[in-house]
């Protein structure tokens, strides 16, 4: 997911140099989506709106054939789909649309989180020196997601691949994103 500049936006690491390594995704498209996961027709219309089916095992994520839209489970009847920048409003539509009176909750949360890219080498050592998930490939491989904490900051990680070397999504509130992105720096040199 790539995102352009959105004039009178900034985000909340405008300014900050970050190490090599680690990126910010800002201003994706977020929404929190509730539904029954066991309403089949309504999964299906949400797939047809999403462009890929909600997951429906536990912290996993889902994308869309062509990368644009990724969904993350939170809960059995929760899903955060993200989406490019600017997007929100007509994702938030078709999501909406697909409920077709059945109940549930679509609510635009893009404003909620900064998404954080880290890769390479030490990415591994520095996620796992800040929180208590275990990380082996084998438990936390790619389409592999798990709300925890990291370095006291609650985040949603998102494996894309776990071998030879941890690439993450970090998604972290904007008030913790400059905290976070300076202890990482911090774990890096380690």
């Amino acid at each position: 997911m790539t995102t352009t500049p959105i004039p009178g936006r900034r985000s909340p690491l405008d300014g900050v140099a970050l190490p090599a390594g680690l990126s910010e995704i800002p201003f994706l498209a977020q929404i929190d989506l509730r539904a029954d996961a066991a309403d089949t027709p309504l999964q299906g219309r949400l797939a047809v709106a999403i462009g890929v089916a909600p997951p429906t095992v536990a912290n996993t994520t889902a994308v869309t054939p062509d990368g644009n839209r990724r969904v993350v489970w939170l809960a059995p009847d929760e899903w955060l789909v993200i989406g490019p920048a600017g997007t929100e409003a007509d994702l938030e539509a078709d999501l909406r649309g697909a409920f077709e009176g059945a109940p549930g909750a679509v609510v635009d949360v893009s404003a909620n989180r900064t998404m954080l890219a880290l890769r390479g080498p030490a990415a591994r050592g520095v996620v796992s020196s800040g929180c208590s998930i275990d990380l082996d490939p084998r438990v936390f491989g790619p389409g592999s997601c798990a709300q925890t904490m990291l370095a006291r900051a609650n985040v949603v990680l998102i494996c894309l691949a776990a071998e030879p070397d941890l690439d993450v999504l970090v998604l972290v509130r904007p008030s913790f994103a400059r905290y976070l992105a300076a202890w990482i720096e911090d774990a890096l040199q380690d």
